[in-house]
């Protein structure tokens, strides 16, 4: 197949972490081809020209992995014409609305207690894990979806980083993408354009003390110890990479064959 011509990624204004996943390359010497597989954070606060150039992209299905508290909070995700919106949960609203609640609320020293000595990365790490063995049938629907005709696609999250990152990460390793690409492409949304708002209740000068925004950092910031944690989970529970896809996942080599088919050059 022909290499297709990168697109320019855009600034969104009300969309954050958006990405084009073309151009990373499996160990077999192929690349995710341009324009079919994207990523970004909610499109709840998309603005009309961001609709507009979503729209321009041609997209078959956005798979939303938000929660319906997310979408309490943020609002659905904006209408685009003649687009399928799949919304699949990778996290229940009480695991976590009760510790958000605090993220925003709380004062320093609750915080330091939820948060401090290693606890807010260990709670990311223990969420990758419980993610890539719990929501098999989640990763699973999206697989198959794609080999069979939903790309273009989007993924997105809240954020764009641990849900729909995780997701992103799934399926890359079903198109044998490499290991060091993977994360790469995972690590890119610490870039500062592309990170999350902190949103901190309160008008305290503690809000957005160096010492609060040192305790959240963890649960803002996409590290390779995260992703690491997912990849040795999939290796501690199913073995290997192709038992995790074929029993974990159902994708059968047939399937992931027209998965590559659709989505590699």
């Amino acid at each position: 197949m022909t290499q297709q011509i990168p697109s320019t990624e855009p600034e969104l204004a009300g969309v954050r972490n958006f990405r084009d996943v073309g151009g990373l390359p499996t160990v077999d010497g192929r690349r995710v081809r341009y324009g079919v597989l994207f990523r970004s954070g909610h499109l709840a606060h998309a603005t009309e020209e961001d609709a507009e150039f979503l729209s321009s992209l041609g997209l078959h299905t956005i798979f939303d992995f938000r929660n319906a508290a997310d979408q309490k909070l943020e609002g659905p995700d904006v209408e685009l014409p003649g687009v399928r919106n799949v919304n699949l949960p990778l996290s229940d609203p009480a695991d976590g609305s009760g510790f958000w609640k605090m993220v925003r609320d709380g004062e320093i020293d609750q915080l330091r207690e939820l948060l401090g000595d290693g606890k807010a990365a260990n709670r990311m790490i223990v969420s990758y894990r419980t993610i890539i063995k719990e929501r098999t049938a989640e990763h699973a629907r999206v697989l198959r979806s794609l080999a069979d005709d939903s790309v273009p696609a989007l993924m997105h999250c809240a954020a764009g980083k641990d849900r729909a990152g995780l997701s992103i990460a799934v399926t890359l390793l079903a198109l044998g993408v490499e290991r060091e690409a993977i994360v790469a492409d995972y690590l890119e949304s610490n870039a500062k354009h592309r990170r999350y708002k902190v949103h901190r209740s309160g008008s305290s000068a503690s809000a957005y003390s160096p010492e609060v925004m040192e305790l959240l950092s963890p649960l803002f910031e996409a590290r390779a110890e995260y992703l690491t944690a997912a990849f040795e989970t999939i290796e501690e529970t199913w073995g290997d990479v192709d038992t995790y896809l074929e029993q974990g996942l159902g994708l059968t080599p047939e399937l992931r064959g027209l998965l590559r088919e659709r989505l590699l050059d």
